[in-house]
C-alpha cells in the first residue's frame, strides 16, 4: 500500500509540473466554415459550386453562455495551439482528480489500519 501511495503522489507531481508547462488556454472547437453569397452569377452557384472560404470558427460555452468567433487566418496557429494547451489542461485535471480519488481512498484505508492497530496494542 505504501508503495502505491508514493507512486501516486509521484504522479500528481508529475501531472502539476505538466500543468505549469501549459500556455495560453482557449475552450472551445475550431470548425471550417464554406459559404454561398447573394451573388447569382458568383462561382458558388456554379455546377459545381465553388463555395467562398474556408473562415475558421470557434465556438464554446462557458458559464452557460455559448459564444462563437470568427478566427482571421493570420491567428489561426496561435488560436489552435490555445485550444490543444486547453484540452490538454482537461485532461490533465481529469488524471489528477482520478489520482487523488485513488491516493485519498489508500490513505483512508491506511489510516483506519494504523488505528486499529494502536487499539488493539
Amino acid at each position: 500500500m505504501k508503495s502505491r501511495i508514493a507512486v501516486l503522489q509521484r504522479r500528481i507531481e508529475r501531472i502539476k509540473r505538466k500543468l505549469l508547462e501549459l500556455g495560453d488556454l482557449r475552450p472551445g472547437t475550431l470548425s471550417e466554415q464554406y459559404n454561398v453569397c447573394g451573388n447569382p452569377r458568383c462561382r458558388c452557384k456554379d455546377t459545381p459550386p465553388q463555395k467562398h472560404g474556408p473562415y475558421y470558427q470557434l465556438s464554446w460555452s462557458r458559464e452557460g453562455k455559448s459564444t462563437t468567433r470568427f478566427i482571421r487566418s493570420p491567428s489561426l496557429a496561435a488560436v489552435q495551439a490555445q485550444v490543444r494547451n486547453y484540452h490538454e489542461l482537461r485532461k490533465l485535471v481529469d488524471e489528477w482528480i482520478d489520482a487523488s480519488l485513488e491516493l485519498c481512498d489508500l490513505q483512508l484505508r491506511r489510516d483506519r489500519q494504523d488505528g486499529s492497530a494502536t487499539q488493539q496494542g
